[in-house]
């Protein structure tokens, strides 16, 4: 008996195949025996089945399921410690009074600092997260959030969320983290939520408000038929209603684009307007192409806090005209005046450099080289230029203001690729100059609460 065993047993022994490894999947060795041919019913082979109705032992509780060190905890211990009695004081349930609790704005303002922190701006998106991920979930603790109250806290707290980047701001300068003598200044522009086919001409919008018109005319005499849905009535005339005023709103906007294209002389004097985003122009953007953006601006300290202590939206595609405004807001934020400015080329307008130059502050920024002659002589003052123009381009050839202006890169540029590339402020999915802001804020709220994080600014 054991002969034929054992001459089995010293026969050469074949590699596995790499479908039968694949298939099996275990850690162990591959098997090394001859193929056996399957016999008898296959109810008869042991194997170990999925069992999904199998009560298993865990944690209940959501604290227990979040790891300690979650970011989420740390995101939530900051909101807590913020002054939130602006938005308390807008909740019309009371004590007493009828209707469904107010959802804590704890709740939504975590949400949506803990969502731009993983470069998630989508309200819809955030809701889908609160259903399945335990971050979200923690942060809802069992409170059902849907994305119409995310998306309206977003817009309408606009002005609360501008005042929670000042209290940051107030803490890390009371906490001497932040230094505020020098601000870079930088601007970015981000897609608006406007297609290209969407921008037409005075004759195209005033056709399509005829149209618009006698549409509503129309859906306003059906709906007064017997066999009307009252619910159906209403949202139809709601709608043709929004129609009109998003192309009144366009029309609006014709003026100022006929103005802008007439002083920067443009080809095409024709003016365009989008009808689906009125405010929005189109810019050049990184990339040499043109889409309709928003130029969005934001100034940084070059501290090592590296901190925002401004945030500007605007429809125009230059920055000549936006070093001033930035300053101005800097010093009502924070009650303090930066002593220096670092700007690019955008910015060094003559009219600009005097603007800055007249509240106190020295402007950094590159003297344009001319297109003939010595690159030099663009340091020589010019007989029209200002004072505060001349002493720029003097400034500007020393070694000391060009060690000074590679701050800039270092500082206000890291802030524009953060937003872009992990915060999700690469496209703006609102509608809207204003709302564009509101999306603009809340990176720059999300970005500091997390540099004051890593600055230990809350331990």
């Amino acid at each position: 008996m054991l002969a034929p065993i054992m001459s089995w047993m010293d026969e050469p022994k074949a590699p596995a195949s790499p479908a039968q490894t694949v298939m099996f999947g275990t850690c162990l060795e591959p098997a090394t025996t001859r193929a056996v041919e399957p016999s008898g019913s296959l109810e008869d082979v042991r194997i170990r089945r999925a069992n999904r109705s199998q009560v298993v032992m865990g944690p209940t509780d959501l604290d227990s399921q979040l790891p300690a060190d979650d970011a989420a905890r740390a995101i939530w211990a900051v909101v807590e410690r913020l002054d939130l009695s602006a938005l308390y004081a807008q909740i019309i349930s009371r004590r007493g009074s009828a209707g469904a609790p107010a959802i804590d704005p704890k709740i939504l303002l975590s949400l949506w600092i803990y969502a731009v922190s993983e470069g998630e701006t989508s309200a819809r998106e955030i809701e889908r997260q609160t259903k399945k991920n335990i971050s979200y979930r923690w942060l809802c603790g069992e409170v059902s959030v849907n994305y119409h109250t995310l998306s309206d806290f977003r817009v309408k707290q606009r002005k609360v969320i501008d005042d929670l980047i000042t209290q940051v701001l107030a803490l890390l300068m009371k906490r001497n983290l932040v230094e505020l003598k020098r601000i870079a200044q930088d601007g970015t522009r981000v897609r608006a939520n406007a297609g290209a086919a969407s921008f037409r001409t005075q004759a195209s919008l005033d056709e399509m408000m005829r149209e618009a018109r006698e549409h509503l005319d129309s859906v306003t005499a059906d709906s007064a038929l017997p066999g009307w849905n009252e619910r159906r009535r209403a949202s139809q005339v709601r709608a043709a209603k929004d129609r009109i005023q998003r192309l009144e709103e366009a029309l609006a906007e014709l003026p100022e684009i006929e103005a802008t294209k007439k002083r920067s002389g443009a080809k095409d004097t024709e003016p365009r307007v989008s009808t689906t985003d009125p405010e929005a122009r189109v810019m050049k953007m990184g990339d040499g192409g043109f889409r309709p953006a928003y130029n969005v601006q934001f100034g940084t300290t070059t501290d090592a806090a590296r901190v925002i202590v401004g945030v500007n939206v605007t429809n125009r595609g230059s920055d000549m005209a936006e070093a001033a405004p930035m300053v101005a807001q800097v010093e009502a934020r924070t009650g303090v005046r930066p002593d220096e400015l670092l700007v690019d080329g955008g910015y060094v307008g003559h009219a600009s450099i005097d603007a800055v130059a007249d509240q106190g502050v020295t402007v950094y920024g590159p003297v344009p080289r001319p297109r003939g002659g010595d690159p030099e002589q663009r340091f020589v003052a010019r007989a029209d230029d200002s004072e505060a123009v001349a002493q720029w381009r003097q400034r500007m050839s020393t070694d000391e203001a060009k060690r000074i202006y590679k701050l800039r890169g270092s500082t206000a540029e890291t802030v524009n690729a953060d937003a872009k590339c992990k915060r999700g402020l690469s496209r703006i999915s609102v509608v809207g100059k204003d709302k564009a802001l509101g999306v603009a804020l809340l990176f720059a709220l999300t970005y500091n609460v997390l540099r004051a994080l890593s600055l230990g600014a809350f331990a």
